[in-house]
C-alpha cells in the first residue's frame, strides 16, 4: 500500500485529536475531488513497517492524547489496499485500546465486497459514497456532499 500523507496530529478529519493517514488509489475519479493526486495506486510512497510503528506509537502517546485513527485517500477500500488496511485496523484494535477508527470511502456500504466488509467490521465509523459536486455542501460535517452517509458501526 502506498500513502500520500500521514498527520500524527489532526483535528479536521473526525472528532477530537487524531492520527490521519491518506492512502493512494481510487477507482471513483469523482469530478471535483479535492484530492485527485491520490487516485493512482502507484503514487505517493510505500507505507512501511517503520511508519506503522510510528502511527501505533503516536496513537498511544499520552503526552498528546489522540481519540483515534482516520483513514482517507484516495480510497482505503480500493481492492488493492484492503489487505494492508485490514491488517492495520486489526493492529490498532489490538494495540491501541479505546481508540476509534474512522474511514472514508467512495463505495457505499451496500456495495462492499466480502473483503471490504471485513475492514468495515473493525471500524467505528464509515463515511461512504462518492463525492458528487452538484450535492456539495460546505455546511456538512465530515462529508463533502449530501449523498454521503456517516455510518456509526460501533
Amino acid at each position: 500500500m502506498n500513502i500520500h500523507q500521514y498527520y500524527p496530529i489532526d483535528v479536521v478529519n473526525g472528532p477530537g485529536t487524531r492520527c490521519t493517514l491518506f492512502v493512494a488509489g481510487c477507482e471513483h475519479a469523482c469530478p471535483g475531488c479535492y484530492n485527485q493526486r491520490t487516485w493512482r495506486l502507484n503514487s505517493g510512497i510505500p507505507f512501511t513497517i517503520d511508519m506503522e510503528e510510528k502511527l501505533i506509537g503516536d496513537l498511544n502517546d499520552r503526552r498528546i492524547p489522540r481519540q483515534g485513527l482516520s483513514l482517507s485517500g484516495g480510497d482505503p477500500l480500493h481492492p488493492a489496499n484492503v489487505p494492508d488496511v485490514l491488517r492495520l485496523v486489526r493492529r490498532v484494535r489490538r494495540d491501541c485500546p479505546g481508540k476509534d477508527i474512522w474511514l472514508w470511502t467512495g463505495y457505499t456500504l451496500a456495495e462492499l465486497s466480502a473483503a471490504q466488509q471485513q475492514v468495515a467490521a473493525e471500524l467505528d465509523v464509515l463515511v461512504d459514497g462518492k463525492f458528487i459536486r452538484e450535492l456539495k455542501d460546505p455546511a456538512l460535517v465530515w462529508r463533502g456532499s449530501s449523498n454521503q452517509v456517516i455510518h456509526y458501526l460501533r
